[in-house]
């Protein structure tokens, strides 16, 4: 298992994901992501919009998602 929290996957908090694989990790950012959309979470819509704006530029947010990535893989086992 690692450890990342939302800040170090483009969110607004510290809230921490664990889990065994980077997939694993990112869906249970996304999950956090639609609960703090329904809460209209400013802090989080911010967020969302840079996330967004990267979606538009396919080969940006590939280069974005792959050192999300490297960063999960250099992780240190919890």
């Amino acid at each position: 298992m690692k450890t990342m929290n939302c800040t170090q996957l483009g969110g607004a908090c510290e809230k921490e994901f664990q889990a065994s694989t980077f997939e694993e990790i990112a869906d249970l950012s996304k999950q956090h992501g639609m609960e703090m959309f329904e809460k209209k979470d400013q802090a989080h819509l911010e967020a969302m919009n840079k996330i967004q704006a990267l979606m538009q530029k396919p080969e940006a947010m590939k280069d974005w998602f792959d050192s999300k990535q490297k960063e999960f893989d250099a992780l240190p086992e919890d």
